[in-house]
């Protein structure tokens, strides 16, 4: 499985750095792809080093002004000439989506994906990994948009909410598997 990743370029302390390894390490065990935003720093390289070191492949979509920044032994990587295109061909080239911690770059990402799958522009699982009760406040607001008439679908439809690599890997094993 071709599997996107939004998270963070930052460098972050343990509590996201270690469960982002063993969700990596998942990943690369599992055989499966990482799709991800192609830099090598911060939280991005953490992911891409687990999913690498484990047996997994690469593949990078990264953007013009960040190039310079890009992962240089990734399997693949490709530079999208916005950040618009680059969401596109993250969401074309994966069969399914996590959402990791994140600043404001994987806020917007999260919210096009769900926002394209509410309308039916693609019907990929979408995942919100909690690490450390990071999207709780997302979660709650979500919660309240579905009960007050704000979501035309049920936010399960949209999104599953996992506590742990584990979790999200096997929601996503099964969703695939059942189609």
């Amino acid at each position: 499985m071709n599997i996107c990743v939004f998270l963070s370029a930052a460098d972050l302390d343990e509590r996201y750095t270690g469960p982002a390894r063993d969700f990596a390490t998942l990943l690369g065990k599992s055989g499966h792809t990482l799709v991800w935003g192609g830099s090598d720093t911060g939280l991005m390289k953490v992911v891409a080093d687990g999913v690498q070191e484990a047996g997994g492949r690469l593949v990078g979509v990264s953007v013009d002004f960040l190039a310079h920044k890009a992962r240089p032994n990734a399997d693949q990587m490709v530079i999208a000439g916005n950040l618009a295109e680059r969401k596109a061909l993250l969401l074309a080239k994966s069969d399914a989506i996590v959402v990791m911690v994140g600043g404001t770059g994987t806020l917007d990402e999260a919210t096009e994906i769900l926002e394209l799958k509410k309308h039916g522009k693609h019907s990929k699982p979408v995942v919100l990994l909690n690490t450390a009760g990071f999207y709780d406040g997302l979660k709650a607001q979500f919660r309240r948009m579905e009960d007050e008439g704000f979501l035309p679908l049920p936010l399960t439809d949209l999104a599953f909410f996992a506590d742990d690599g584990r979790e999200a890997l096997a929601h996503l094993e099964a969703e695939i598997g059942s189609r």
